[in-house]
C-alpha cells in the first residue's frame, strides 16, 4: 500500500468540523449533592459548563475508592468538581442552581442514598466565595427551604476523581435502573430551568 504524503495527510477535511474555541479562562467549583451521578448530569445541562467531573472530598483517607467511601468511614463526600466558563456562566448562577437540584434540607441523605458520603456541600477557595456561597444559601433558605438548609460550607479539600466508570455515568448508561428512576426524572424537570433553557433562547 502507497503511503498518502504528509501534505495531503496533514490538510483539514473541507466537511470536518472547525474545533470549538478554548474559553479564555476556567474557574471551577466543587459540591456535593447526594449521589454524584445525579449532580454531574444536573450540572452538564448548563451552558458555559465545560467539565463535570465526579470524585471524593473532605476526608481523611488519600485517594480512596469508592468502596472505602461507601462504608462511610473515610469522611468523604461524593462530589463534583465543575469546570465552567466565566464569560457564559457566573459562579453566583451555579450556586444558585445547586438549591434546586437536591434538597439541601435532609442531613446525610438524599432520597433513598443514605450516609455522610450523601451529605450536602459546597466548598470555597477564597473569602470572596465563601461570601457568594453564605448569600446564595441564606436568599434560598428564606425563599425556598424554610430555614430548614442543612447544607456544609467549607473550604476546598484535597479532590480525588473517582474511577472512570462513575464518569457520566447517566449519559453512559442511560437504561440503567437508578438513571431511569432517579436521574431521568430530575434531568427533565431541569432542561425547563431558566439557567438550562433561558427565556428567548
Amino acid at each position: 500500500m502507497s503511503s498518502t504524503p504528509s501534505s495531503f495527510a496533514d490538510a483539514p477535511r473541507p466537511d470536518a468540523a472547525p474545533a470549538p474555541a478554548k474559553p479564555a479562562q476556567t474557574e471551577t467549583l466543587v459540591l456535593g449533592g447526594g449521589c454524584f451521578w445525579c449532580v454531574e448530569a444536573a450540572y452538564e445541562l448548563v451552558p458555559g459548563v465545560i467539565s463535570a467531573e465526579s470524585g471524593y472530598a473532605g476526608g481523611q483517607r488519600v485517594a480512596p475508592s469508592y468502596e472505602q467511601v461507601c462504608t462511610g468511614a473515610t469522611g468523604h463526600a461524593e462530589v463534583v468538581r465543575i469546570t465552567f466558563d466565566p464569560a457564559v456562566v457566573k459562579r453566583a448562577q451555579l450556586v444558585d442552581f445547586f438549591w434546586d437540584i437536591h434538597d439541601p434540607t435532609t442531613l446525610n441523605r438524599q432520597g433513598a442514598d443514605a450516609g455522610t458520603q450523601y451529605r450536602s456541600v459546597i466548598y470555597y477557595a477564597t473569602p470572596e466565595e465563601k461570601s457568594l456561597i453564605d448569600a446564595s444559601l441564606a436568599k434560598a433558605n428564606a425563599e425556598s427551604w424554610n430555614g430548614k438548609i442543612v447544607t456544609e460550607v467549607s473550604p476546598l479539600p484535597p479532590f480525588y476523581p473517582a474511577e472512570e466508570y462513575h464518569q457520566n455515568y447517566y449519559k453512559k448508561n442511560p437504561s440503567a435502573g437508578y438513571c431511569r428512576a432517579v436521574i431521568k426524572p430530575k434531568i427533565d424537570k431541569l432542561k425547563t430551568a431558566p439557567l438550562v433553557a433561558p427565556v428567548g433562547k
